[in-house]
């Protein structure tokens, strides 16, 4: 039994919550459990059964937190929220699932992050164990909850996981192969500042021993400095030093070179063979909602990047084509700076058409005025993804592409990304 007559507080109840509440019913006795959620009708939403007390609502945090022998923290809640400080300094325990499931895994853990790609190069390793007939486990942000996992798994498993900045926080254990992409600026709508969100990051390395491995983009400034956090066997990789053909590769993008070579470098330090490890990135297609080619209508093809929350995968997005290009971009703030996506804008010489839909509009079109004369044209006042759809169709001639990469976060048109990208697809597919 890990936990016994424990008072408990769990912040923020989402699927890792979820995960986490199945998991305390079979590891918790006679324990107190407060659910906190600034959702009143979170129990209901989720359907959730059980004695639980639950504080609810726009003061959820009324009472604070210092009266609880452990907190967990769910990944959607602040690391460095005042109430978390100050029951810390309490004496109050601060974990989270992810750093419980570190702590009572018995597999090895491949740890995948960065701003950008780490969902597509976590997929493709799981992707060359499985082929390769290891077994392989997928979760993190991408794949199955992680306590779920736990009554599987053996030591001779693999356990691939996708890991944001806010998983990483408060961990106190690394992976025994780390894989650091690319860090640039993300979630700037939550973390304090670019270098408290890059912070966050080094717990996937400073924790490593001699006997695990670090797999680091050395195309990055940030990134190799972080190089020097760890005590791993050190491997740098790069997309420019790849080889394979790159003709047979389905992912679009130099930045998906990138994540392929992240990729290469993990199989061989497993020891999965060159011709196997090809030959699965040969079929490899990608991910849903990200840069995923959906349709060709009249010669026009259609591309979901919806899982594009920020002006860098934008910038990648635009980077990956040559053709004629309409890009529908927008959506909800995350503190993002436009500038750089807005001097990319208006060099693609490509780019004929941007849409431009949600909160973001007027000031991501403002950046690209500042930024130079767009020569192409915008179309603005879009109330939804089928208007846009059939205006970017309209816009478009026989061998143009149409792009959806908004930049932006989803809310207020959208639930979430995954609704995005499903109503651009059904837009898409709608037309005759």
């Amino acid at each position: 039994m890990q936990y016994l007559k424990q008072k408990i507080a769990v912040l923020g109840i989402g699927l890792e919550a979820l995960d986490l509440l199945d998991w305390l019913k079979t590891n918790s006795k006679d324990c107190a459990i407060t659910l906190f959620d600034q959702n009143p009708l979170i129990k209901q939403k989720h359907k959730i059964k059980g004695k639980y007390q639950y504080s609810v609502g726009k003061n959820y945090l009324n009472q604070g937190l210092t009266n609880f022998d452990i907190i967990f923290r769910s990944p959607g809640f602040y690391r460095l929220h005042p109430a978390l400080k100050k029951a810390q300094q309490a004496g109050v325990t601060i974990l989270s699932p992810t750093k419980l499931f570190f702590d009572l895994c018995p597999s090895r853990i491949i740890g995948v992050t960065g701003t950008k790609g780490k969902g597509t190069t976590t997929t493709l390793i799981h992707t060359l164990l499985t082929s390769a007939e290891k077994t392989s486990y997928l979760a993190g942000n991408i794949g199955k909850p992680f306590l779920k996992l736990l009554p599987l798994l053996k030591s001779s498993d693999w356990v691939c996981l996708e890991l944001s900045s806010f998983q990483l926080q408060d961990l106190t254990k690394s992976p025994h192969i780390s894989v650091l992409l690319n860090i640039t600026s993300e979630h700037l709508n939550v973390h304090q500042s670019t270098n408290e969100y890059r912070l966050s990051k080094t717990s996937l390395v400073k924790f490593q021993k001699s006997t695990d491995h670090a797999v680091i983009n050395k195309d990055y400034t940030v990134t190799r400095k972080m190089a020097k956090l760890t005590s791993a066997k050190l491997h740098l990789f790069s997309r420019f030093n790849l080889k394979l053909d790159r003709s047979k590769v389905k992912l679009r993008g130099d930045h998906n070179l990138e994540n392929i070579s992240a990729a290469m470098t993990v199989a061989k330090i497993i020891g999965l063979s060159q011709a196997e490890t090809l030959r699965t990135i040969y079929q490899f297609k990608g991910l849903e909602h990200r840069l995923e080619e959906v349709r060709t209508v009249k010669g026009v093809t259609f591309y979901n990047d919806s899982f594009s929350t920020t002006p860098e995968t934008a910038i990648a997005a635009i980077k990956s084509f040559s053709e004629p290009t309409t890009i529908i971009l927008g959506g909800s703030d995350k503190g993002s700076d436009y500038t750089q996506l807005s001097r990319v804008i208006v060099k693609a010489k490509n780019i004929k058409t941007i849409i431009l839909i949600g909160q973001m509009a007027s000031k991501i079109k403002t950046h690209i005025e500042k930024a130079g004369s767009f020569k192409g044209e915008y179309l603005t006042k879009i109330k939804t993804m089928a208007q846009a759809v059939k205006l970017s169709f309209s816009h478009s001639a026989p061998g143009s592409v149409v792009i959806l990469s908004p930049a932006c976060a989803s809310f207020g048109m959208f639930l979430n990304y995954k609704d995005r990208g499903k109503q651009f697809k059904d837009a898409v597919k709608a037309l005759s």
